[in-house]
């Protein structure tokens, strides 16, 4: 197969007198696909390729729509200035090289053509690779994750040359790969290296990308009936409820490696099954405020529900 593409490529791209100008696309860069092995690279017989990144000025504006087109766009098919600032909300965010306000232009052709806002571009396809790497990645990595769902940002040292077999190896490439597929976008570097790699603060793109992740993660939770037993349990202070639903998981989930083997430990069991605990609260965020091991009247508490409506009852563990 490999060696089919490679004369494909040559002969198409490389010596066909007709041709004067092709535009291949992908995530990962064609320059490192070969491992230090030229002989099995597809494009052995295709050089000279101008390979064009997400933080590269060539055609920066040319991967998406410009601010003005979308607007000039809305300004025809008689949207407002209300309207405008929607839109801009969830579909820019986009940043090729030194320009920024790039909208999808997938989503933005089927906003126009339906009238309703969704997430069009994410709902293309299913995000397993994503959602893989994402739920088998370090726990660092889970807690990065939850702070760019939340709003805030991930410093992370991208690798432009990152290829596809290195992703579960190396654990930066998921954030390489998120950057170089649009889900997320770089505020600014933190820090330019001689490599081939850079320290960049990164956010999620836009809305419809946060939008897209919170769903992708509360799939994850709707595969377990069991779910948040523990939580309708607590609120009907049915202990027993709760220790049961404990005694489940922990006997039908948890390894002592996750504990670690001795309390003495710098890996605490308590501090393993603090976050665990903490984890099922979340759900709750929409209602409650979630606090965790803050100093209160003459002591600490290991977790806290605060109602955001007072009439609400409120949670101390």
């Amino acid at each position: 197969m490999a060696a089919f593409i490679r004369i494909m490529f040559n002969n198409t791209f490389k010596t066909n007198p007709s041709m004067e100008r092709a535009i291949m696309t992908g995530i990962t860069r064609v320059s490192k696909d070969t491992a230090g092995v030229p002989w099995q690279s597809i494009f052995s017989d295709l050089n000279n390729l101008i390979v064009v990144m997400t933080t590269s000025d060539l055609y920066s504006t040319d991967f998406g729509f410009t601010e003005n087109e979308v607007f000039a766009a809305l300004d025809e098919m008689g949207y407002s200035s209300e309207d405008k600032q929607e839109i801009k909300l969830w579909y820019d965010g986009f940043i090729f090289g030194s320009y920024s306000d790039i909208y999808n232009p997938w989503s933005i052709t089927h906003f126009l053509k339906t009238g309703k806002i969704d997430t069009y571009w994410a709902n293309t396809s299913g995000n397993g690779l994503v959602g893989h790497l994402i739920s088998n990645g370090a726990p660092n990595i889970k807690m990065d994750f939850e702070e760019l769902i939340t709003g805030g940002s991930v410093e992370a040292a991208i690798d432009e040359q990152i290829v596809f077999s290195q992703l579960d190896g190396n654990i930066d490439a998921i954030w390489s790969l998120l950057l170089a597929s649009g889900y997320l976008k770089c505020e600014k570097i933190i820090q330019e290296t001689p490599e081939d790699t850079a320290v960049y603060q990164l956010v999620l793109t836009n809305f419809e990308v946060k939008k897209m992740f919170e769903r992708m993660v509360a799939g994850w939770f709707k595969k377990d009936a069991s779910f948040n037993e523990f939580v309708k349990a607590m609120f009907l202070c049915d202990l027993r409820g709760m220790n049961q639903y404990m005694n489940k998981v922990a006997l039908n989930t948890f390894s002592y490696f996750d504990a670690g083997k001795k309390p003495s430990e710098e890996s605490e069991p308590e501090k393993f099954y603090h976050g665990f605990v903490l984890g099922l609260l979340v759900d709750n965020a929409k209602n409650y405020v979630l606090k965790s091991n803050r100093e209160s009247g003459c002591g600490r508490y290991d977790g806290v529900l605060e109602p955001k409506n007072k009439k609400d009852v409120a949670v101390i563990i």
